[in-house]
């Protein structure tokens, strides 16, 4: 993307459980709101359930800071049981995409997030407050997978 300044968001988490099972946990969209914090009172705003599948589109609803925002996402990957991706189509980031991928490691499974982002207002905004955020959020979701699935 030209004259787009993106920042890159790596973040590893083993667990002791097989693939199957944890990706299985992440091919079911609703739940993310388990896995998120809790002062972004993320919600799933489509109805019915969701197929995962290359082209399935997720909208969101979540607060930042208490400002309500929309996020819709698309599916643009979707390789059981090993890796998927959603970039973003709609929301509060320029560009947002997020790789999930899912290797077996030591009798467990490494889960590896790649996400490529921009943020609005550029360089300075992400620096102030978006980095510090996107990496809170995910400490709290390797939290939650952690006492959801165990760690030895």
């Amino acid at each position: 993307m030209i004259g787009l300044s993106m920042e890159t968001l790596v973040s590893e988490l083993w667990l002791p459980q097989k693939r199957e099972r944890v990706f299985s946990f992440f091919a079911n969209a609703k739940n993310l709101q388990t896995i998120t914090p809790p002062w972004l009172d993320f919600q799933i705003a489509n109805a019915g359930p969701i197929e995962m599948k290359v082209g399935a589109y997720i909208q969101y609803r979540l607060k930042v800071h208490g400002i309500p925002l929309g996020w819709t996402s698309e599916i643009t990957a979707w390789n059981p049981p090993s890796r998927f991706v959603d970039e973003q189509r709609n929301g509060p980031y320029r560009t947002w995409i997020h790789e999930h991928t899912f290797e077996e490691k030591d009798g467990g499974t490494l889960i590896r997030d790649n996400v490529q982002y921009a943020a609005p207002g550029g360089k300075l905004i992400e620096w102030l407050f978006v980095g510090r955020e996107v990496k809170r959020i995910f400490d709290f979701r390797s939290k939650k997978l952690r006492e959801l699935f165990g760690n030895s």
